[in-house]
């Protein structure tokens, strides 16, 4: 059975025609801070509920919605169907932030995005500069393969550039049948594996340069490593991290200890997130002071 819903925001038309849904498990009082949650590649928003649910009784509002391709969002990927970081970094993230801004103007907004969501989150805080008191990063890491050690890397690029050349024959990535993200764009899969293999975010036909955007960040961010994550270890945090020189950025390890000994890695830690929430509430209320109060008054998990 799929975890339930929350309420509708807001509906997206993208100028090429896609469908985004934007949900949201809001608070009454209209200043509380607002969560916005960007998933990761091959991920549903759906997939975050125990998490939402958690930062929700912690006196936060949460907005989520899919990246397109995933979930609610439409068209699903297919041949015919080409989309890729452009698009989601230009006019779904802030199509969606918009929304939440209309929905609650008295409210700061926090940017949570879970690797892919992350990277492409902070492309646009640089490029577009919107209204953000900061980003959480949690397993978000950059994907090149030098990141991954002398046996994993080789391997790692191998696979990537493999994975874009099948796409690109079949017309999409059948992700879900062969073990590596979901059903993708093959354009997505091919700006994803250029970034493997080049270490930058360059992207055919963009608005602007997205490391030179990476270099306009200057928002706090806290940058969580998990452990256990394969896909985005610490040099691999440490490598995104490092494009934005101007951002004040926080580093934590999120180890197993903090998450009362359930296991963790680069999807586990959406369900054990204990530690994880009290890391980010302590952060928010440092960034956003009226967050500690509320924290300060809310149940436990």
């Amino acid at each position: 059975m799929r975890p339930p819903r929350f309420p509708v925001l807001a509906g997206i038309t993208a100028p090429d025609g896609a469908r985004l849904t934007v949900r949201a498990l809001a608070h009454e009082d209209p200043t509380t801070p607002v969560v916005v949650l960007l998933p990761a590649m091959g991920m549903a928003a759906r997939h975050y509920t125990p998490l939402v649910r958690t930062l929700h009784r912690r006196g936060m509002t949460v907005v989520t919605t899919d990246l397109r391709g995933h979930g609610e969002s439409r068209p699903l990927p297919g041949r015919g169907v080409g989309f890729g970081y452009r698009e989601i970094v230009e006019h779904d993230v802030g199509a969606v932030l918009r929304r939440v801004r209309e929905a609650f103007p008295h409210a700061p907004v926090l940017l949570l995005g879970h690797s892919l969501g992350g990277q492409l989150g902070l492309v646009h805080c640089g490029l577009y500069q919107p209204d953000v008191a900061g980003v959480v990063l949690v397993a978000t890491g950059s994907a090149w393969y030098r990141c991954f050690g002398p046996l994993a890397g080789p391997r790692w690029l191998l696979l990537s550039q493999l994975y874009a050349a099948g796409a690109a024959l079949l017309g999409y990535w059948p992700g879900e049948r062969l073990g590596f993200a979901g059903r993708e764009s093959a354009r997505l899969i091919r700006d994803w594996a250029r970034q493997v293999r080049t270490g930058r975010y360059e992207v055919p036909g963009a608005h602007g340069d997205y490391e030179a955007a990476l270099r306009q960040v200057r928002l706090p961010v806290l940058a969580v490593d998990v452990e256990s994550d394969d896909l985005a270890p610490p040099r691999a945090v440490a490598h995104l991290c490092g494009k934005m020189p101007a951002a004040r950025v926080d580093r934590w390890h999120y180890a197993r200890s903090a998450a009362g000994g359930r296991p963790l890695d680069h999807f586990r830690w959406i369900r054990h997130h204990r530690g994880l929430v009290e890391r980010i509430t302590t952060w928010a209320s440092e960034v956003v002071p009226e967050t500690a109060g509320r924290a300060a008054r809310s149940p436990a998990n």
